[in-house]
C-alpha cells in the first residue's frame, strides 16, 4: 500500500467537498492480519469498517508470499499457515460485516473542516471517515508517591491510571458517555450499595458519576 503526495496535503477541505463519497465509520488501509484484526476490535465497539488494499485478495503478504508456509509465532496457536491465519480472521470478523475495496491504493488523505477525513483511492472510490484527531483528558489520580513503592499492587495501579485517561479521542469519549448514559440513577447507586458504602457515600459517588457522564455526553 502506498499513499502518493497530492496538492491537497496539509490543507483543510471544506465540509461541502468530496461529492459521491461513502460515509464511513472507519477506513482501514491494509487487509493483512493486522487490518483484519482491527476490524474485529472496532466491531466490538459497534464501529463498522471499510478495508482498502492494493492487492487483489484479502490476507496481505501472508497470503501473497507464503500462504502454505508454517507460521510459529502467533500467540496461543502452535502452528498455522498464512492462509489458515487469514481464513480464521475472516471467520472471526464475519459478524461485523466489513466492506472490502481490493485492488486499489489510497492516493489522498485530507483533513476536513469538521475534523473528519477525505480518503480517495486510485480507482476513484471516495470515503468520508468519522475519524477525528481531537483528544480529551480525564481527571486521573496524581502520580504515585515514593512510599507507594512498598505496596507494589497499589503503586502500579496508580501508575497505570495516570495514562488511561489522557489523549482520548473526543468521539470515543462521547461514545462512552452515551453508553453510560443508558444507566438509570438506581443502577448507578446499586453499584455502590453492592460495594458496602454508606447511604451518604453512595449518594455522593453517584452524583459524581452522573456529573462525569453528563460532561462526556456534552462533548
Amino acid at each position: 500500500m502506498t499513499i502518493s503526495a497530492t496538492p491537497e496535503v496539509g490543507t483543510i477541505a471544506p465540509n461541502s467537498s468530496f461529492a459521491g463519497a461513502i460515509e464511513a465509520d472507519a477506513v482501514i488501509i491494509g487487509a493483512g492480519p493486522v487490518g483484519l484484526f482491527q476490524v474485529f476490535e472496532l466491531g466490538l465497539l459497534e464501529i463498522k469498517a471499510h478495508v482498502i488494499d492494493s492487492l487483489p485478495a484479502v490476507g496481505g503478504q501472508c497470503v501473497e508470499l507464503y500462504p502454505d508456509k508454517p507460521i510459529y509465532d502467533i500467540p496461543a496457536v502452535p502452528v498455522c499457515t498464512g492462509q489458515e491465519l487469514t481464513d480464521n480472521l475472516l471467520k472471526q470478523i464475519e459478524p461485523f460485516e466489513p466492506t472490502f475495496h481490493l485492488g486499489q491504493e489510497v492516493t489522498t488523505v485530507q483533513r476536513r473542516e469538521d475534523h473528519r477525513f477525505n480518503v480517495e483511492t486510485s480507482t476513484g472510490t471516495r470515503f468520508i471517515t468519522k475519524t477525528t484527531s481531537r483528544k480529551v483528558n480525564f481527571a486521573t489520580p496524581g502520580r504515585p508517591t515514593f512510599w507507594m513503592v512498598f505496596n507494589p499492587p497499589r503503586y502500579f495501579m496508580r501508575l497505570s491510571l495516570r495514562s488511561i485517561g489522557h489523549n482520548v479521542p473526543r468521539e470515543d469519549a462521547k461514545w462512552m458517555g452515551d453508553l453510560l448514559g443508558a444507566l438509570t440513577p438506581n443502577q448507578i447507586r446499586d453499584a455502590f450499595r453492592a460495594a458496602g458504602y454508606s447511604p451518604e457515600e453512595v449518594e455522593g459517588f453517584a452524583r459524581t458519576v452522573e456529573g462525569r457522564i453528563s460532561a462526556l455526553r456534552a462533548l
